[in-house]
């Protein structure tokens, strides 16, 4: 495994333990439940199908793989975004900013990795 591999895994790893970390110090209320426990599920996802890429027994596989994850990032985006707008505190907006913006790139580096796993 190439060291960029290496990093990714780690990466999207960090990501999902800081933002499941993150959701366990927000207040609860029963109406935030579901986009608490969707963003929860999608980020999981993120590492989790990139883990399984790198297992992939054909390309086909390896790029679909890598396509739930740029679908799982985004989606993590979605959820990040809806959260951001509940809890209107101020003091969680940083994180929210933080965490929306690693979604972001990690969209961005799975598209890159689709695009090039094409090739």
């Amino acid at each position: 495994m190439n060291e960029k591999t290496t990093q990714l895994l780690e990466r999207t790893f960090r990501f999902v333990v800081d933002v499941l970390k993150f959701l366990s110090t927000l207040p609860y209320n029963f109406i935030y439940k579901v986009p608490m426990l969707q963003l929860s599920r999608c980020s999981t996802s993120i590492g989790a199908n990139y883990e399984e890429a790198q297992g992939a027994g054909s390309k086909r596989d390896f790029s679909y793989k890598i396509g739930i994850s740029y679908r799982e990032a985004r989606e993590s985006v979605y959820w990040l975004r809806t959260l951001n707008a509940l809890y209107t505190d101020e003091k969680y907006r940083s994180d929210f900013q933080k965490f929306t913006e690693e979604a972001i790139e990690l969209k961005k580096i799975f598209t890159s990795i689709k695009i090039s796993s094409r090739k």
